[in-house]
């Protein structure tokens, strides 16, 4: 099934700017709000659709690669994937594009920020594979150092456990103001935007209810991935503070160059040397392959840098759709010293070339065009 494209379920124009994208988001995103819609089933999902349209859109990198490879070029990167599991999840992800005041005017307040609870952050690995890893997919542990919950308080940040809600914001870790006709929030000045206070820090990570330490985590990477590609894995990153939600782990792939393979896709070429006997008189060579070897027959009468062929002994395609194939090109390697019996076998050849045109119709041919150019411009 066909994804819809992005500028059309915003409505805007290929060449629409950023302000103009982010004002029909803002837009459609009210109109298609669950809460407004509550008969309408397919709301949802079609809040779900702008929304991840928007964050495509609203990125200048992401959108540049859209607008030149579509969504095959956002899968291929990593991007393009939002998955909003709830409402709430993508007003918080776009909070930007929303006011506050927007929230409470239209939905009646229940889209606050609130809570203390400060998500982690996001952290970026790299991954090397080889192109074999690459062909058969590969299961990889990676070590490194995050904020982890705190063991002794279980990432409350309370040593009892005892975490109150503070009455002057209810929670929600922002008061307001007005001022004129503006409502101004700022994080609540007794809690210090956390939404609860705690009177009795944890005495082992001073209330964070997280501390750095090691860890370790699998990651599955599927066969065909190309260099480049981000996998990601949610919730992988640094856990928030105090029991807030953790942030992403991001895996670049990047794919190490190969002794004999070069990657077009999901085709792997290889160069490989050849006598002039071999491609005059044809012949079976033995090559390299992901797997192993194959034996490859020459046909007689090859050129250098003629292509052959190894079906399906290429790269699996990323989203199963066959296999690509081996390409070997075959290149003729001339001699650089010559023993007697090769030169004297050499020379009786030639002598015999000059004879036999049609042997060579190409090198024939040349010399044909280049006599009547020459005789054009004598005559001229």
């Amino acid at each position: 099934m066909s994804q819809k494209d992005y500028y059309e379920l915003l409505g805007v124009t290929r060449d629409a700017s950023a302000g103009e994208i982010k004002k029909a988001y803002r837009q459609l995103a009210l109109k298609f709000h669950p809460d407004k819609n509550p008969d309408d089933p397919d709301a949802e999902d079609k809040f779900k659709e702008i929304a991840a349209a928007f964050e495509v859109l609203s990125n200048p990198e992401q959108r540049d690669l859209y607008d030149r490879l579509g969504h095959e070029g956002l899968k291929a990167k990593g991007y393009g994937q939002a998955d909003f599991s709830g409402v709430d999840d993508i007003f918080q992800h776009f909070s930007d594009v929303f006011s506050d005041s927007l929230f409470d005017g239209v939905f009646g307040g229940s889209f606050r920020r609130g809570s203390s609870r400060r998500g982690g952050a996001d952290l970026r690995v790299r991954l090397k594979l080889t192109l074999e890893e690459v062909a058969h997919g590969v299961t990889r542990t990676v070590e490194m150092r995050k904020q982890l919950a705190c063991e002794k308080c279980s990432g409350a940040g309370s040593a009892s456990g005892d975490r109150p809600t503070c009455r002057d914001c209810d929670g929600h870790g922002e008061v307001e103001s007005v001022q004129g006709f503006f409502a101004i929030r700022r994080a609540c000045p007794r809690c210090h935007g956390d939404g609860v206070i705690i009177s009795d820090p944890c005495t082992t990570c001073r209330g964070e209810g997280r501390r750095p330490g090691p860890h370790s985590v699998e990651v599955e990477i599927p066969p065909g991935v190309h260099d480049g590609i981000q996998i990601r894995l949610r919730g992988g990153g640094d856990v928030g503070s105090r029991g807030g939600p953790a942030g992403d782990l991001y895996c670049q792939v990047h794919v190490k160059k190969h002794t004999f393979f070069e990657r077009h896709d999901d085709d792997i070429l290889c160069d490989v040397p050849v006598t002039y006997s071999d491609v005059a008189l044809g012949a079976k060579i033995e090559v390299p392959t992901l797997n192993d070897r194959a034996k490859v027959s020459i046909p007689p009468g090859t050129q250098s840098g003629d292509i052959l062929r190894l079906r399906g002994q290429g790269l699996p395609n990323l989203n199963g759709m066959g296999r690509g194939n081996q390409l070997v090109r075959v290149f003729v390697e001339t001699p650089r010293k010559l023993n007697g019996k090769m030169r004297e076998a050499i020379e009786k050849l030639r002598e015999v070339e000059v004879k036999v045109t049609a042997a060579h119709p190409e090198k024939a041919g040349f010399f044909d065009r280049l006599k009547n150019h020459f005789k054009s411009q004598s005559s001229s």
